[in-house]
């Protein structure tokens, strides 16, 4: 599913050139703030750092 998403947002690049600026500056915008970028790196990092006991 996630390489469907992906291939769409690629096909969408290609077709519509200014959509190719607009999403590099949203992300060049996303990736200025610390705050944003500290944020989400730690709701990525978060499921991971969580440890799973095993069920007796």
């Amino acid at each position: 599913m996630k390489w469907l998403i992906l291939g769409a947002l690629l096909g969408l690049l290609i077709l519509f050139p200014p959509l190719l600026t607009a999403v590099a500056a949203a992300v060049a915008w996303l990736l200025a703030k610390p705050l944003l970028v500290g944020l989400g790196l730690g709701l990525v990092a978060r499921p991971h750092l969580t440890h799973r006991r095993w069920a007796r």
